[in-house]
C-alpha cells in the first residue's frame, strides 16, 4: 500500500475524518462562493445544519448543467492566481467541464493515483507504459503524477500510433500499462498480428478504465497481453482517476478513497438514499479538494456500494462495475436497455469476438436496434448464430433485435480514447 495509515482506518475513524474534513469544506464554501451560499440557502441550511456525513442527504444534488452554466470559473472556490492547472471534459455535448486545480490539489491527485497504481500491483522501481491521452484530459497527467510520487519510471506515450507503441513495449519492457480497456484490446490484436505470445510480454499488470468494461474483456486482455487487469475510476469533475480503484487481491470492486471522496448511491428517479448492495445513481462529494469542490455531484454512473471486509485489508468501501449511465440508458419501445446488459449476454456465445455496436434508428415512425458483433465463422454458421444471440436477446431483454455478425476487424476500434458503442440515427 502508498498510504496504509489512511488505507487501513478503522472506519470510525475514517468517518470522524470525513465529518471534520466535510464541516470545514462546507463552511469554507459557504463563506466564499456565491453559488454554494444560494446553493444551501434554497434548502433552508446554513453550514451548522451539515455537522455530518449523514446530513448530506439534506442537501441537493449539484449536476454536469451547473458546471456548465458557471463555465469557465463560476465555482471556483480560490483566487484564480493560486490555480495550478487546468483539465477539462471534451465538450462533445455542450460546455466543456472545466477543472481547476490548486497545488494541494495537484498533490491529492498525485497521491490518490499513486494508492490506486499500488493497489494494482505497482511497485517502487518498476516502469509504467502510459497510454492514457495527454493535455486537457485527465488520465495522461493524473496517473502520471502519482506514478512518479510512488517512484515509478514513466514512459509517457500518450494515445494512438499502436504499431510504434508496442515498438516500446518491446524495446523497453515497461512491467506495467494504463490505457482503456479498448486500447489494451487494440494493442493485445497488434501483438498477435506480430505473433508475440503472452509470455514475451514484459507487461504483468494493467490499469484500465475511463470506460465501461467487462469480466469477458478482463479475460481477454489477461490471457492475450499476460496480464493481471484491474479497474481505476475516475471523472474529471470530481478530480480524473483515481477516485477508485480495485485491488489486486479480489479484483471486485473498486476502493473510493473515501477520505477525500464521500460516496453516496440514489435512486435514479426519486434521488432518495439507498443501502448497502442497492444498484443506482452514484453521488459523490469531495472533502479535500481546493479549488473547485463539488457537494453531492450526481455523475449519472449506475453502481453499488458493498460494506463487506476486503482481503487486501483496506477499510474503504467498494464500487461496483459501471453498468452504464443513468443517461446512456436507452428507451426502445418502452423498454429500458442498458448497452453492458447486451454486453453481458454477449459473453455467453464463445463465437462471438468482443467487438459489438448497438446502432439505434427510426424507419416508419418506428424505433429499430441492430446488433453488429465480430466473429470469424463463415456464412451458415454466422447466420445460425445470428439467430441464436436473436433469441437470447429477445429472451433476456423484451426486444427484438437485428444480430447482424461481422468478419474481424469490421467495426472500430480503440485508438486510444474511449469507444463508441452505441450509434444513434434519429433524425
Amino acid at each position: 500500500m502508498f498510504q496504509p495509515h489512511l488505507e487501513k482506518l478503522p472506519r470510525s475513524e475514517l468517518r470522524r475524518l470525513q465529518d471534520r474534513r466535510l464541516r470545514s469544506q462546507v463552511g469554507r464554501l459557504y463563506r466564499t462562493v456565491d453559488f454554494y451560499r444560494d446553493f444551501l440557502q434554497r434548502s433552508d441550511l446554513t453550514p451548522s445544519d451539515v455537522l455530518s456525513v449523514e446530513d448530506l442527504p439534506r442537501l441537493p444534488f449539484i449536476r454536469k448543467e451547473d458546471l456548465r452554466r458557471h463555465y469557465p470559473f463560476g465555482l471556483l472556490a480560490v483566487e484564480r492566481s493560486r490555480l495550478r492547472r487546468i483539465h477539462a471534459s471534451s465538450g462533445t455535448t455542450g460546455k466543456p467541464v472545466v477543472a481547476g486545480y490548486s497545488k494541494s490539489d495537484l498533490e491529492m491527485f498525485a497521491q490518490v493515483n499513486a494508492r490506486s497504481l499500488a493497489a494494482a500491483g505497482a511497485e517502487p522501481g518498476m516502469m509504467l507504459h502510459n497510454a492514457y491521452g495527454y493535455g486537457l484530459f485527465t488520465g495522461g497527467l493524473g496517473l502520471h503524477g502519482g506514478a512518479e510520487l510512488l517512484g515509478l519510471t514513466v514512459v509517457p506515450v500518450s494515445g494512438g500510433m499502436t504499431a510504434r507503441q508496442v515498438d516500446l513495449i518491446e524495446d523497453f519492457q515497461p512491467d506495467l500499462i494504463c490505457c482503456t480497456p479498448s486500447y489494451a484490446q487494440t494493442l493485445a490484436e497488434e501483438c498477435d498480428r506480430r505473433g508475440l505470445e503472452p509470455q514475451q510480454i514484459s507487461l504483468r499488470y494493467a490499469l484500465l478504465g475511463a470506460e465501461p468494461w467487462s469480466e469477458a474483456i478482463r479475460r481477454e486482455v489477461d490471457g492475450r497481453l499476460g496480464v493481471k487487469s484491474t479497474n481505476i475510476y475516475g471523472l474529471t469533475e470530481i478530480i480524473g482517476p483515481g477516485v477508485s480503484q480495485e485491488c489486486l487481491e479480489e479484483r471486485r470492486g473498486s476502493h473510493i478513497w473515501e477520505d477525500h471522496f464521500y460516496p453516496e448511491i440514489v435512486d435514479p428517479a426519486s434521488g432518495e438514499p439507498l443501502g448497502d448492495g442497492e444498484e443506482g445513481v452514484l453521488v459523490l462529494t469531495t472533502l479535500t479538494k481546493q479549488a473547485m469542490p463539488l457537494l453531492r455531484y450526481w455523475t449519472g454512473d449506475i453502481t453499488s456500494l458493498s460494506d463487506a471486509p476486503c482481503r487486501c485489508g483496506r477499510t474503504h468501501r467498494r464500487m461496483a462495475a459501471i453498468r452504464g449511465r443513468s443517461d446512456d440508458m436507452l428507451i426502445i419501445r418502452g423498454v429500458n436497455l442498458y448497452p453492458s446488459q447486451v454486453e453481458e449476454i454477449l459473453l455467453r456465445f464463445a463465437e462471438a469476438l468482443p467487438h459489438w455496436q448497438l446502432v439505434v434508428s427510426r424507419k416508419g415512425g418506428r424505433q429499430e436496434i441492430e446488433l453488429k458483433v465480430e466473429s470469424g465463422l463463415k456464412a451458415k454458421s454466422a447466420s445460425e448464430l445470428e439467430k441464436r444471440i436473436q433469441t437470447a436477446l429477445k429472451e433476456r431483454l423484451g426486444l427484438r433485435f437485428q444480430v447482424t455478425a461481422c468478419p474481424p476487424g469490421d467495426l472500430p476500434r480503440s485508438e486510444g480514447g474511449k469507444l463508441r458503442r452505441v450509434i444513434e440515427n434519429l433524425k
